[in-house]
């Protein structure tokens, strides 16, 4: 696995797009982590009228993002670990799920019980820890996803507004009862850039083939 690191100032949408040339000419499995400003990210199927507090997030300064994956709604700011994994592997299933077992497992290794879901979450006590997407391309397959250490989790109940009828598919009331901060849940980092080291010490444990 290949670590890398870009600069820190960067917007959400730069960031896709450094994955997007990336996975251009990417070689090998290749692994960044980055910390935005607050930032809604909805997927490439969804309605930003639908999903997005879009009046809330022009007065309180956060940007609103599409991306090229599916997946759901999302809120991102410096409480929020992002992680982009690209490897020219483009049977993007098995990716997939090696990659989300590697982030499970990285969490165990911290004895925190998470587990994967359908939904291609990460819980830990019932509570979303970790959310995931991907799409392959001609050339590779992108995987990306957030860690929740310490989230602004006001901001981010009133930044997205699922259906109600998402909200019961998961059995809960609101966003913000679905969702928890990994700071809340253990002591095993002292802060998020503790985290992000780690994720990224980890990351090189990732052998996944690579078949392009």
């Amino acid at each position: 696995m290949l670590v890398v690191h870009y600069p820190e100032d960067l917007s959400l949408a730069q960031y896709l797009q450094i994955e997007q040339e990336l996975v251009k000419e990417v070689k090998e499995p290749t692994l960044f982590t980055w910390i935005v400003q607050p930032t809604v990210i909805y997927g490439r199927h969804q309605s930003a009228e639908v999903e997005v507090n879009e009046a809330y997030c022009a007065e309180n300064g956060i940007a609103v993002v599409q991306r090229k994956s599916g997946g759901g709604c999302v809120y991102a700011d410096q409480g929020n670990l992002m992680i982009s994994f690209v490897t020219p592997d483009i049977h993007s299933e098995q990716v997939f799920e090696d990659f989300l077992q590697l982030i499970r497992d990285a969490l165990t290794a911290k004895n925190i019980p998470a587990v994967t879901t359908v939904h291609n979450d990460i819980l830990v006590e019932d509570h979303k820890v970790s959310g995931w997407a991907c799409y392959t391309t001609p050339t590779g397959t992108i995987v990306h996803g957030t860690m929740l250490y310490d989230v602004n989790l006001d901001a981010l109940q009133h930044a997205i507004t699922p259906t109600q009828a998402k909200l019961a598919k998961h059995g809960v009331a609101s966003v913000r009862q679905r969702v928890m901060n990994l700071k809340e849940l253990t002591d095993a980092f002292a802060d998020i850039h503790a985290l992000r080291a780690y994720i990224e010490e980890y990351g090189n444990k990732f052998t996944g083939t690579i078949d392009a």
